[in-house]
């Protein structure tokens, strides 16, 4: 099975190389490929895409785990994402396209300064780099566990494995060969969940409907919580997925250079309200999954993974069951797995290169005309060279992060992403929303310590709350992030740096 394994993962690899040879060969090249990919991709194959780099392997692990202890609460949340779609689509992408920007967070500059720049800049590197290598570190540490472990491979191995196989193929086409490799990732992340689901029903002799019969009598599909003191209230749900999608895709250099790559505002509108529909079908399918591994336990008598206290491991029933079943789905779950993690450190680490190289070393744009042509092509020689040694650079970064967080894998990854998210995005959502809503002006230099503070409140508010309030902050913590921020911005003003 170990080998069965390792020639899927090769031969999936060598598609995906195969992909960038194709997009390499014709459109925009250099700097321009790899920042805005030409402007030239088409809007469903972006939306398409999304999907995929949206889930990640959080939500192939970590949502159908879930079911076992939260059911379809999880749902709720989804219903959030819309309402935080339809925002990106009518407030942020207009501005985006207006100002014709290739890193995002040079609209802080030119709203407050080069100081509020680099602080929304590097909140996002912290929050990206950190969110993005959980998620990877979760597909290495599944195949570590399943398939290297046996062979008394080293977890870090397969980690550097990993990092230099995305290094590679996205070192010279960046964001122009991600929108496409994202597209067939999502693919793969698809029928894994759906074979899957297929093959329990037809073990179980059972249809769909039955399992949703059976799910339902086991409160496994239970999907609103009416306990407003509880982290998962659905009200809170809905409100923190609105802001955790404004602010993680909206506010995400990531997510939105692959929007920016899309021919016209209208185009990158569609691509975003499809995603979001989208998405409302994908997370279905996923709790779905989850239900059916549940089903498939309790009629088996599979005894689920439990860890070293013995509490059941969430993200571990998956990848259990998948292998107990039949080879098929062992080998459909690692082809998700692969997909899941390519599609997660991809885009992060083309979208870290760009926001370093344009918000703080400054990057000038090749397509100025007010650059001669002699200078320009000097330029852009240099800015090449910086780029990739940036690109590097963050590879190796995401390795070691990887690596680190090993040891402190305690508890449901999804949970863990969250918790980051809720902190590092805060202050970008109160920037944003300060910049966007007011016309006030704000003393550039205090943005950076403000930027600080906020999280550091809501850091001793979750932990006290309980105590203090008898209230249990969830991922609304978020959303409080970015009113503390915008307060505190209240409280140093200026004039403002320039009218947008």
């Amino acid at each position: 099975m170990e080998l069965t394994i390792l020639v899927c993962f090769v031969a999936y690899t060598a598609l995906l190389f195969g992909v960038m040879w194709l997009t390499g060969r014709h459109g925009a090249t250099g700097n321009e490929a790899f920042f805005r990919a030409g402007r030239r991709s088409p809007w469903p194959v972006v939306a398409y895409g999304m999907v995929g780099a949206s889930l990640s392997g959080v939500t192939f692990m970590s949502v159908p785990g879930g079911v076992y202890s939260g059911a379809w609460t999880y749902m709720p949340l989804v219903l959030g994402y819309v309402l935080g779609y339809a925002a990106i689509a009518l407030i942020l992408l207009p501005l985006y396209y207006r100002l014709n920007l290739t890193s995002i967070y040079t609209y802080l500059e030119q709203r407050f300064g080069a100081a509020s720049e680099r602080t929304g800049a590097l909140f996002f590197i912290v929050s990206r780099l950190l969110g993005s290598a959980l998620r990877m570190y979760l597909v290495v540490f599944v195949l570590y566990e399943f398939v290297f472990r046996a062979w008394g491979v080293p977890f870090w191995v397969p980690a550097v494995v990993f990092i230099a196989i995305i290094l590679m193929y996205t070192f010279r086409g960046g964001i122009k060969t991600v929108v496409w490799t994202d597209m067939l990732q999502t693919t793969f992340l698809l029928v894994a969940a759906a074979a899957t689901v297929i093959a329990i029903l037809n073990r179980l002799d059972m249809s769909f409907g039955d399992l949703l019969r059976l799910s339902s009598e086991q409160g496994y599909t239970h999907m609103f919580d009416t306990d407003p003191t509880a982290p998962k209230f659905w009200v809170k749900q809905v409100v923190a997925g609105m802001f955790i999608t404004i602010t993680m895709t909206g506010l995400d250099q990531d997510m939105m250079q692959k929007n920016l790559t899309c021919r016209t505002l209208r185009d990158a509108q569609k691509n975003v309200m499809t995603s979001s529909l989208l998405f409302i079908v994908v997370n279905i399918l996923f709790l779905s999954l989850g239900a059916a591994l549940l089903a498939y336990a309790s009629q088996t008598g599979f005894a689920l993974p439990v860890g070293e206290g013995g509490a059941v491991v969430a993200d571990k029933i998956f990848p259990s069951i998948a292998f107990s079943l039949s080879g098929f789905t062992a080998v459909c779950f690692v082809l998700g797995m692969v997909a899941a993690g390519y599609s997660s450190a991809d885009g992060t680490l083309t979208a870290l290169t760009t926001t370093f190289c344009y918000d703080f070393l400054k990057f000038d744009d090749p397509r100025d005309s007010s650059v001669t042509r002699k200078s320009s092509a000097s330029s852009e020689t240099s800015q090449t060279r910086t780029r990739r040694v940036v690109h590097v650079g963050f590879a190796l970064l995401y390795l070691l992060v990887i690596i680190a967080f090993r040891p402190f894998h305690t508890q449901s990854l999804i949970d863990t992403l969250f918790d980051v998210a809720g902190f590092t995005y805060g202050p970008l959502l109160g920037l944003y929303a300060f910049g966007l809503f007011t016309r006030r002006g704000v003393r550039d230099r205090a943005v950076p310590w403000i930027a600080v503070a906020s999280p550091v409140v809501c850091y001793v508010l979750k932990l006290y709350a309980p105590q203090w309030l008898g209230y249990r902050f969830g991922f609304e913590i978020l959303l409080l992030n970015g009113l503390i921020t915008f307060l505190l911005l209240l409280c140093f003003p200026s004039k403002l740096k320039s009218e947008n």
